[in-house]
């Protein structure tokens, strides 16, 4: 088996685009695997996720009858 490396792109509608060269030496392959490395994102970036996430997930379980709560 041999291994290309080289950088592509996600698009907006989901596709991965391949560089034009890289498409060139996939000519004549049949079947191919695919191992997708993502760059990790920045710390604030990640904990902004994540606060956004716990506080989804918090307000998923809040209901009106609890709005009497509010009022204390």
């Amino acid at each position: 088996m041999k291994a290309y490396e080289f950088a592509g792109e996600v698009t907006a509608d989901g596709q991965l685009k391949l560089p034009e060269s890289a498409l060139a030496q996939l000519v004549g392959h049949h079947a191919v695997r695919v191992i997708v490395l993502v760059q990790d994102l920045p710390e604030v970036e990640e904990e902004a996720e994540w606060s956004a996430m716990v506080a989804e997930q918090f307000l998923a379980g809040y209901s009106e009858a609890d709005a009497i709560y509010d009022t204390l």
